[in-house]
């Protein structure tokens, strides 16, 4: 399927080990997918973020990332499912944060292996890459690109989805993005 990818594609999942690494994290996520995408520059995926005010609030994408993972990953379906049945999620998250430390929720860190610096893709991230395959071949693309794992990711149920709608790039805007191309109005 790698060979599919274009230079632009291969970059991201470069540079998403790359982000997993610096996060210190045993496993590339959907997450460093997306923070890879987000450091493109002159590619369609850049382009459909600038068209959608997505490119300069990097920050707030991160911050709700961040976020995310303070509440152990959960979504906000998830977060809405447990208030409908009488949980605060935010207040057991405090609960556990005065008990155990900030971030406690994130998960743990594992030390990294001494024999590989070698990081494998969890099986949400790899999910990511076939779906952009199933993506590039229903919009009857050859190559698989950035918009196309941008896509996916969008497409995805969870925690990424979720930011990135909240950023204004749900599928449907980023499919509207890609079509009308760099430069032209978008329709809202």
């Amino acid at each position: 399927m790698f060979e599919r990818f274009t230079d632009a594609a291969r970059s991201v999942v470069k540079g998403a080990v790359v982000h997993a690494e610096r996060a210190d994290a045993d496993r590339v996520t959907e997450e460093h997918l997306l923070l890879a995408l987000l450091d493109l520059e002159g590619t369609p995926s850049s382009h459909a973020f600038a068209a959608l005010g997505v490119t300069g609030r990097r920050a707030s994408v991160e911050s709700a990332l961040a976020e995310a993972r303070r509440r152990g990953g959960l979504t906000r379906a998830d977060t809405d499912a447990l208030a409908g049945l009488g949980i605060d999620v935010t207040e057991i998250v405090s609960k556990v944060e005065a008990t155990h430390g900030a971030g406690a929720l994130a998960g743990g860190r594992r030390p990294k292996r001494r024999w590989t610096s070698h990081r494998p893709f969890t099986r949400p991230a790899k999910d990511v890459l076939e779906q952009s395959l199933r993506v590039a071949l229903g919009r009857g693309d050859r190559h698989i690109g950035d918009e196309h794992l941008l896509l996916a990711l969008a497409a995805r149920p969870g925690v990424v989805a979720d930011v990135l709608a909240d950023h204004g790039a749900t599928y449907g805007a980023l499919d509207r993005a890609f079509s009308a191309g760099p430069g032209e109005a978008k329709a809202g």
